[in-house]
């Protein structure tokens, strides 16, 4: 039970470093097919939906899904969604996006009790766009 809780975690963690590079280092156009297919991959894994399906739920349902899984794993997970729609939201502006990136992002950083400046700073970006 414990390595499975190990797996899901470094499955998460893989997911966060993956769309931060992804934010941080964008993605060449050659490549989009790969990022796709890396980006389904990684969704698959860690939540079992699309991200279409995950998008239509509210900030609140996915709350719950969140609050379901182990407490140990709600930190990761929080800022695994506030990179996953910030992501989004660059791709592809929307407020819905936006509005749940940053609250995730400060679910995250209240949760966490980590002091980040690069998520302060995108929060105060989404808040902008709000």
């Amino acid at each position: 039970m414990i390595h499975d809780k190990d797996y899901i975690i470094r499955i998460v963690k893989q997911f966060s470093e993956f769309l931060s590079k992804m934010i941080l280092g964008g993605k060449n156009e050659g490549e989009l097919s790969e990022w796709e297919r890396i980006f389904d991959t990684n969704m698959n894994d860690t939540f079992k939906i699309s991200f279409e399906t995950l998008a239509s739920k509210s900030s609140d349902e996915i709350i719950n899904l969140i609050n379901e899984k182990d407490k140990a794993h709600h930190v990761p997970y929080l800022e695994l969604l506030g990179h996953l729609f910030y992501f989004k939201n660059k791709e592809n502006p929307c407020t819905d996006f936006a509005a749940k990136a940053k609250t995730f992002y400060e679910m995250y950083l209240q949760q966490s009790g980590i002091f980040s400046m690069p998520i302060v700073s995108r929060i105060n970006e989404l808040k902008a766009q709000l």
